[in-house]
């Protein structure tokens, strides 16, 4: 099992920035790609940003020369630096670790961290 804790949320103003951070704890032997996923009200989860454990990087298009995922491997940590904020990035934010090299592979979530940027 994997435990995923997030942080680094809260309100900040238009062109603002703050970084998350998501903390895993138990047996991430077998992950191989980590991730940020957002869910505003009202709307579906949607990717933010992938990492692999190659650090192959993937962005969403709407938060490409914004945002930076990078990860601590000492710290089993994976981080999304979110530059020039914009009220529409305003979301729940969510941690996602996953075993993809499988079919049906582990993958877990952490319980969001809220992110909200005022115009």
């Amino acid at each position: 099992q994997v435990q995923l804790v997030e942080s680094g949320g809260g309100l900040v103003q238009a062109g603002g920035s703050l970084r998350l951070s998501c903390v895993a704890s138990g047996n991430i032997h077998s992950i191989n790609v980590m991730g940020w996923y957002r869910q505003a009200p009202g709307e579906q989860r949607e990717l933010v940003a992938t990492i692999t454990t190659r650090g192959r990087t993937n962005y969403a298009d709407s938060v490409k020369g914004r945002f930076t995922i990078s990860t601590d491997n000492a710290k089993n940590t994976v981080y999304l630096q979110m530059n020039s904020l914009k009220p529409e990035d305003t979301a729940v934010y969510y941690c996602k670790f996953e075993n993809t090299i499988v079919v049906e592979g582990p993958r877990y979530w952490g319980k969001g961290t809220l992110v909200t940027v005022s115009s």
